[in-house]
């Protein structure tokens, strides 16, 4: 189902305030690691937004998702207090990793592998 303009507009928001809020909590950089927002999806009826989460050079990122997890309440504290008056109803926020990143380095190193194990190429003869 293809995302509504308001949604989109919702989704914006929440993650710029989010991204602020991080970096003020002092959730951004942790154990020399940093986490980012990626995405953020709301649903139609704009009360649930699912935040994904990337995490670089993190060594435990569960402790990490759990450390989030647990501020969950404060988080929506402070995003209620900075969107209160351009949002009726405050979303539920859901945390999730996005390992979109460690799969890419993950494709790379395979891709790096067979380009190693391949033969070189003859140049044709003309």
């Amino acid at each position: 189902m293809q995302e509504g303009k308001r949604q989109k507009q919702v989704s914006v928001l929440l993650q710029q305030e989010l991204s602020d809020i991080f970096q003020r909590m002092g959730l951004s950089i942790v154990d020399g690691g940093m986490i980012s927002i990626t995405t953020v999806k709301v649903t139609p009826d704009l009360l649930e937004a699912r935040i994904h989460l990337s995490f670089f050079q993190v060594k435990d990122p569960a402790a990490l998702m759990k450390k989030v997890a647990d501020k969950g309440r404060e988080i929506k504290k402070e995003l209620a207090a900075r969107v209160k008056h351009q949002l009726r109803r405050i979303p539920d926020l859901q945390f999730f990793v996005d390992d979109t990143l460690e799969h890419a380095f993950k494709m790379e190193e395979l891709f790096r592998k067979i380009n190693a194990e391949r033969p070189p190429d003859n140049p044709s003869q003309s």
